[in-house]
């Protein structure tokens, strides 16, 4: 009797009884076509095609592959984390048949051991954060919010942002967590807890949205940290507002007297959107007029500001085929004329629109330049805000009515949180004063310029005694080896001057005229 291997077609004698299983094993282990074969005398590795990080900075495309169960349970656990994967999708039909192809040798594991796994990525991946902070020579700056998910359960998220021993900038999440309630001590308890889990004491900042919970928050935490005699100038610059919260209202509660011209465009919008051949028929329109933009017709959410900028900016540059669907589709006028008595937008209000959209624009910039967190923001914040703040008083003297209304409640709103020079942090101007394209003087001109001159005094006067107690607080903190290395400088790229800007370097240009006569008269 004959026994034959399946795999390379090889014969042994079996079934008597001095030929046993122990020839039909010791080939299997050398078998060349069994694909569960591993030969441990093999010299040679299998290659494969992979990029592969040099150390010159380069990648080569060839690299050696060797099996590992270990490293390929690992390379599993990180997907399942970076791409938010269901443990449950391991245990699959279709993900396992495709692991039994593309590697016969590897176990797939249960999401028991899935999670386990994962488990064990994120405790490592802790222990390489917590020893680069701790290796960390500065300070580190604090960003958290609160909410309440649909199952009424309130978290937390808390980020570190902080610069390495290398000066690059980093931003990581430390902490993301059901809290009791969204209460301030429970709160800044959380925050602590922390802090200590994590062996971070030495904090700069801590940025909040202006919920009042979080000014009590903010007082627990200022408490905290002058306790272990960490803070800076006992938590004086600790609280830091959120600029793109404060333009969220700033913006929210001066669209609230929306103009009848936007309640057109809107209606517009939702009317052609209603139906899918509407919107077949209006995107045929827009080939005719033979427009050429990549936007596409969004209706805004009312909670949402920056939806309406985005539907207001994508409507105007379809102006054309909105009017050429009027001639086309007899529902779309007689429906609009309908509905409120509102009617279709005729040319004045694409006009009104128009001035609205451009206004909208500054704040809209204003919030993607400071929601950076990749990038040095903090020297950014004063020129925003002086610009919008120029804008603004343009606006409150225009002779357009329902701008000039919608502006005076943006201004009052603003002058709520930065027109009160007590309340507002002056880490926000000293980072201008540090940089050296302005420095003092040019601070000091730009908040004259868009204060009224007593609030301005205090201001300065504030902001120069910041300035001198802070460098008095390193000067005795610091030692005499200081780290020249290259430092990543701000997001600060040339792009098309929108009206905000244009703004800003007429405000420029005219610092720069004072500065010239002030020296001329001074020789």
């Amino acid at each position: 009797m004959q026994a034959i291997c399946k795999y390379c077609g090889m014969s042994y004698k079996c079934g008597a009884k001095k030929n046993g299983t122990s020839v039909l094993w010791a080939h299997i282990s050398r078998c060349r076509k069994y694909p569960f074969n591993t030969p441990k005398d093999s010299k040679q590795s299998l290659l494969s095609f992979k990029s592969a990080k040099e150390p010159s900075g380069g990648t080569s495309g060839l690299t050696y592959h060797k099996f590992d169960a270990g490293s390929i349970r690992k390379a599993l656990s990180f997907m399942v984390i970076v791409d938010e994967l269901p443990f449950k999708f391991v245990e699959g039909i279709g993900f396992r048949h495709f692991c039994g192809v593309i590697e016969p040798r590897f176990n797939v594991p249960s999401r028991i051991t899935v999670a386990k796994d994962c488990f064990e990525t994120y405790l490592t991946e802790k222990r390489k954060l917590k020893n680069v902070l701790k290796r960390c020579n500065s300070r580190v700056s604090l960003t958290t919010d609160t909410w309440t998910s649909i199952q009424k359960i309130n978290y937390m998220c808390l980020t570190v942002h902080f610069i390495d021993n290398n000066w690059k900038l980093h931003k990581r999440i430390l902490n993301f967590c059901p809290i009791s309630s969204h209460k301030g001590d429970d709160i800044g308890k959380e925050i602590e807890k922390c802090l200590l889990d994590w062996g971070l004491e030495n904090v700069m900042c801590i940025t909040v949205d202006n919920a009042s919970s979080n000014d009590t928050a903010i007082g627990y935490m200022r408490r905290k940290i002058n306790g272990w005699k960490t803070g800076v100038l006992k938590g004086r610059f600790l609280h830091m507002r959120c600029v793109a919260h404060i333009v969220n209202l700033v913006v929210s509660d001066g669209l609230k007297t929306v103009n009848e011209s936007v309640q057109r465009v809107r209606h517009a919008v939702r009317f052609i959107k209603q139906s899918p051949a509407r919107l077949q028929r209006f995107k045929k329109c827009v080939l005719d007029e033979k427009i050429n933009t990549k936007k596409g017709l969004c209706l805004d959410v009312p909670t949402r500001w920056n939806s309406t900028y985005l539907m207001l900016n994508a409507a105007i540059e379809l102006q054309d085929a909105f009017e050429r669907y009027s001639g086309e589709d007899p529902h779309y006028v007689v429906d609009l004329n309908e509905r409120d008595g509102k009617g279709s937008p005729d040319s004045d209000d694409w006009n009104n629109v128009r001035r609205l959209s451009e206004f909208l624009q500054a704040f809209y910039d204003l919030t993607l330049h400071v929601s950076g967190s990749l990038y040095v923001s903090l020297n950014l914040f004063f020129h925003e805000l002086v610009s919008v703040a120029v804008l603004m008083k343009d606006l409150v003297s225009s002779d357009d009515v329902d701008m000039c209304l919608m502006a005076c409640r943006m201004k009052e709103k603003y002058e709520k949180y930065w027109g009160d020079p007590e309340k507002i942090n002056l880490l926000i101007f000293i980072a201008v004063v540090l940089d050296p394209r302005y420095k003092l003087d040019y601070v000091e001109w730009m908040i004259t310029e868009i204060y009224d001159p007593i609030v301005a005094s205090k201001l300065v006067d504030n902001v120069k005694v910041a300035l001198n107690a802070l460098y008095e607080e390193y000067r005795v903190s610091s030692g005499n080896d200081v780290n020249r290395e290259e430092v990543s400088s701000s997001k600060d790229g040339k792009t098309p001057l929108s009206p905000k800007h244009k703004k800003i370097e007429v405000l420029k240009s005219k610092y720069k005229k004072h500065k010239c006569e002030r020296y001329g008269d001074a020789k």
